[in-house]
C-alpha cells in the first residue's frame, strides 16, 4: 500500500531529526545537525534493504516515490537555506568551512563517478577492419 511508503518516509524522517538533534546536544550546538541527511540515507539505506529481500510492494515504493517528489526537495532547502544564513551569521571560518566543504565535494565527484581508463577508448586508426567486404565490385 501507498500509506506504507509514506509511513516508512515519515519514520526515517523522525529517527533522522532525532539523532540530529542528539549530534547537536553532544557536541553543544542549540541545532540539529545533519537530520534530513541522516533521514534520506536511512530512507535509502532501508529500502535497499527491504528489495533486496523482496519484500518492499510496488505500492509501497511508490508511496515513497510520491514523497521524494514533493517534500524531501522542500525540507532540503529549507535546511540549505538556514545553513546558509547560519554561516553568514558565523562569521568567516563557517564560510571557509563551508567554501573548503563545496570544492572538496566537486574534487570528489570524478573519483565517485569512477573513470574510464584513457586505453579503453578505441579510435578509427585501432579499429579492427573486417577483410570480409570487398572495397569494391569486379566486373563493374
Amino acid at each position: 500500500m501507498v500509506i506504507y511508503g509514506v509511513a516508512l518516509l515519515a519514520g526515517c524522517m523522525m529517527i533522522g531529526l532525532v539523532i540530529g538533534d542528539l549530534l547537536g546536544q553532544l557536541l553543544g550546538i542549540n541545532a540539529n545537525l545533519g537530520g534530513v541527511g541522516i533521514a534520506m540515507l536511512l530512507l535509502i539505506f532501508v529500502t535497499g534493504y527491504l528489495k533486496a529481500r523482496g519484500k518492499l510492494p510496488d505500492a509501497t515504493a511508490s508511496g515513497i516515490k510520491f514523497w521524494n517528489a514533493m517534500y524531501i526537495p522542500i525540507v532540503v532547502a529549507m535546511a540549505a537555506s538556514q545553513n546558509v544564513a547560519a554561516a553568514f551569521s558565523g562569521g568567516l571560518v563557517a564560510l571557509l568551512g563551508g567554501a573548503l566543504a563545496v570544492v572538496l565535494g566537486l574534487a570528489m565527484v570524478p573519483v565517485f563517478a569512477g573513470r574510464r581508463a584513457s586505453s579503453s577508448v578505441v579510435t578509427d586508426a585501432e579499429e579492427p577492419r573486417s577483410e570480409s567486404f570487398p572495397t569494391h565490385t569486379a566486373g563493374r
